[in-house]
């Protein structure tokens, strides 16, 4: 290749990740400054009677957890007579459903499934049995604060809203502090910025509500369902919204390994979801397909392009700026290395946080990539490692990479964790 097209290869590619994490934001920031949030957030609760909501969440072997989630649900602040939970048992390996059926509480549901079959199989056979106009899907691990459900469905006075997604607040189990603080609230801070332009990308899939008149059935290997039944609302032309105030709490991955892994099957599940999205990139879905290529897409690629930017600097090493910025990569991969590696051993290396957060994450993507290539996807979880006495706090963990080999039918692909969070 020519000198020209490696250096327009290089550039390309810083700039097309410098957009994607700090340009969009910005971009973003600059088209919703002075916008009034959507009018929704002005809607008063009672203005009109409450809907009946049907709450479901697909549990697989949640024994340890799913009693302080019954008794968390038994306190929400929503009429009995409008309110039923819908737990849709994956597999009768554990106590999960004795426990559920044997909990004194009439509007709680227990829908049993003798064969474990996955998530998405789980939620295509249990909304059909809600009564519930209004949908709210949760996690077995989530706390919902007792308003919540008042604060989402409030929205859907509103007809052209179709679906609400809540905020989820992360809390590490050692510290209870959110591990990835920062990143979370610039996660957020996207969403604010995407409702107020009619382009919020995906749900935290521990709390949203949706019209059970738009619930499309999601296929049977879907891996991140919150994503793909959040983003299915845009096609019907309906908006999906975000609202702060309508809070949820769940603890973070115990260990670096478990969040690794998690990310992981985000970037499998979001390679995946694009066969039944890619039309949302089409410039006729205007704030939402540019919201989704700056977003989503652009991200997804980063791997890519940081691949690209290295190989391509290697290559034009004869010319001393492009030396200078092969040390900035260098300097920038090993304040990663150091992050991810000596951070427990030092507090001053706690400033190469962000550069290891981001190479991780890529790195997940990375791997999430090939596995959507190459690893037959089941629809299947396991387990997310909950809380333990003595758990290191996730920042005192060293980072392993997980086999890329697939799996056979006794070991899933995927696991259950909603942080998703997307």
């Amino acid at each position: 290749m020519s000198s020209l097209l490696m250096q327009v290869l290089l550039w390309s590619s810083l700039l097309l990740i410098s957009y994607a994490y700090v340009g969009y934001p910005l971009l973003l920031w600059l088209l919703t400054r002075g916008r009034q949030t959507q009018p929704d957030k002005t809607i008063e609760s009672n203005s009109r009677p409450l809907p009946r909501v049907s709450i479901i969440i697909a549990a697989y072997k949640e024994e340890a957890v799913i009693l302080e989630r019954l008794n968390n649900l038994a306190k929400l602040d929503y009429p009995i007579d409008q309110l039923e939970v819908l737990i849709g048992c994956d597999g009768n390996e554990d106590l999960t459903g004795e426990l559920v059926r044997t909990y004194d509480n009439e509007q709680i549901r227990l829908i049993q499934f003798e064969q474990r079959r996955g998530k998405a199989s789980v939620l295509n056979d249990c909304v059909p049995k809600a009564t519930g106009e209004i949908i709210v899907f949760s996690d077995a691990n989530t706390n919902m604060e007792p308003q919540c459900i008042k604060q989402l469905v409030r929205h859907f006075q509103d007809e052209s809203v179709g679906c609400v997604c809540g905020q989820l607040i992360l809390e590490d189990p050692a510290t209870g502090k959110n591990v990835d603080g920062l990143y979370w609230k610039y996660e957020n801070f996207l969403k604010h910025c995407e409702t107020k332009i009619g382009a919020v990308l995906g749900v935290n899939g521990a709390l949203y509500a949706l019209r059970k008149s738009l619930y499309v059935p999601i296929p049977p290997d879907t891996i991140i369902d919150d994503f793909l039944i959040g983003m299915q609302v845009h096609f019907t032309g309906q908006r999906l919204i975000y609202d702060d105030t309508a809070l949820a709490r769940e603890e973070t991955a115990t260990s670096v390994q478990a969040e690794f892994k998690r990310r992981i099957r985000i970037g499998t599940g979001a390679f995946q979801s694009l066969k039944y999205l890619k039309g949302l990139l089409n410039p006729r879905f205007g704030s939402i397909a540019f919201a989704f290529w700056s977003h989503k897409l652009l991200r997804w690629l980063c791997p890519a392009f940081m691949v690209l930017a290295l190989v391509t600097n290697l290559c034009l090493l004869q010319n001393p700026i492009y030396q200078i910025t092969l040390l900035a990569q260098g300097l920038f991969y090993l304040s990663a290395f150091v992050s991810i590696k000596f951070v427990k051993v030092n507090r001053i290396f706690k400033l190469c946080r962000v550069p290891g957060m981001f190479v991780q994450m890529n790195l997940a993507l990375a791997i999430g990539f090939f596995r959507w290539l190459f690893v037959k996807q089941t629809g299947t979880w396991d387990r997310t490692e909950r809380s333990q006495t003595g758990t290191l706090p996730i920042d005192e963990q060293e980072l392993t990479i997980p086999d890329l080999a697939p799996r056979n039918s006794e070991t899933p692909e995927t696991e259950f964790s909603q942080t998703s969070k997307s």
